[in-house]
């Protein structure tokens, strides 16, 4: 076993009257590309928005590292930079440059220099194909180009694990390449990953473990390979047959 960087124990989530996640269990260890496929309303984003504390759990535990950060006793900020997150739209700020939407969290969060903070946003920049476009606003960038811009800020802060909240459901088809290809490289490179996606080939190729879920349950987690060639639940049979039957050619 390795060492585990995330955990959830009994986690609940209800909105008013309605249970949106109910007794969640699940470990996430460090290095780990873990992918959360299902369909829309099965509750993966509130998983994952209730991981970054972005939702408050209703019960239950996350524990990062073993500490329960549900407590009143945590620093958000800091939790956020060791746990960082992608969106599906974006969320940069329209009135900042590329190359200061990647600054302004390194020097307010973790009190880096303006210099190292620039240094940093730099290599990330780079490492997502962005450096040519350091000084355009989020205005003059495509969805795909916002996108890797949005990871590369995420890198700055150099977090322990990402969170991916269907980052390429936004963008146009031909677009949808250049992130999964960013985060394909940063699964090689090891970094740990929980991706909430309906890009099933990448799910099926680059994932350590894939959990599908329906009606805010696990119902089924495994191996890639056993999930997506011999799921044993009937529910995650019926989800995939769609996939499967269209890509049959290209196993």
């Amino acid at each position: 076993m390795g060492e585990k960087v995330i955990e959830l124990v009994h986690l609940q989530k209800q909105f008013g009257d309605h249970t949106v996640l109910r007794d969640i269990h699940l470990s996430v260890e460090k290095g780990e590309v873990l992918s959360i496929i299902g369909a829309s309303g099965s509750g993966k984003s509130t998983m994952l928005r209730c991981i970054n504390l972005l939702e408050t759990p209703t019960s239950g535990q996350i524990l990062y590292h073993g500490k329960d950060i549900t407590g009143h006793d945590i620093n958000l900020s800091q939790y956020r930079a060791k746990v960082g997150m992608v969106f599906q739209s974006f969320n940069l700020f329209n009135n900042m440059t590329a190359l200061n939407n990647c600054i302004t969290g390194q020097v307010s969060v973790l009190k880096r220099s303006r210099e190292e903070a620039e240094a940093i946003a730099m290599k990330y920049l780079e490492r997502v194909g962005m450096a040519p476009y350091i000084n355009a606003r989020p205005s003059q960038l495509s969805g795909g180009q916002k996108q890797r811009v949005a990871i590369a800020r995420a890198l700055a802060m150099e977090p322990e694990a990402l969170l991916f909240d269907e980052p390429t459901s936004a963008l146009d088809p031909q677009m949808v390449g250049e992130v999964l290809d960013v985060m394909r490289s940063l699964a090689e490179d090891g970094l740990t990953m929980i991706v909430v996606t309906h890009e099933m080939a990448f799910a099926r190729d680059v994932s350590s473990n894939v959990v599908f879920m329906s009606g805010g349950v696990i119902c089924e987690e495994g191996k890639p390979h056993d999930i997506f060639e011999n799921p044993q639940n009937p529910k995650t049979r019926e989800f995939l047959t769609r996939f499967l039957d269209s890509h049959r050619g290209n196993y």
